[in-house]
């Protein structure tokens, strides 16, 4: 199995970027698919969840950042409008099988990893 995310980079504050994620070798439709973030010296967070049509986010991302998944194409998308410098991260991908939770120890599988970086 194998997450593979991009679409991290470098944004100015109030900007926006969209992060993907595409799965291979799972039945991606089966699947619960989340996003996390790290940011430097901080433990890594919840950031949204998409198990079906069921969506959660934390607060701290919701009414900004929409997470949407295309089954057809195994891909989980995170639209991030916005921005703030607080959002600087790396962001992950990850899956489980199954109902969306929010819980990082719940997630199966892990993507590398994508840098976000919000300048003010």
């Amino acid at each position: 199995v194998q997450l593979q995310a991009c679409g991290g980079g470098l944004v100015q504050a109030g900007g926006s970027l969209r992060l993907s994620c595409r799965a291979s070798a799972i039945r991606f439709s089966m699947y619960a698919m989340g996003w996390f973030r790290q940011a430097p010296g901080k433990e890594r967070e919840f950031v949204a969840a998409m198990w079906r049509t069921a969506e959660n986010y934390s607060d701290s991302v919701k009414g900004r950042f929409t997470i949407s998944r295309d089954n057809a194409k195994n891909s989980v998308y995170l639209q991030m409008n916005s921005l703030k410098p607080e959002d600087t991260a790396v962001y992950y991908c990850a899956a489980k099988w199954g109902q969306l939770v929010l819980a990082a120890h719940e997630y199966t599988f892990w993507g590398q990893g994508t840098k976000v970086t919000v300048s003010s």
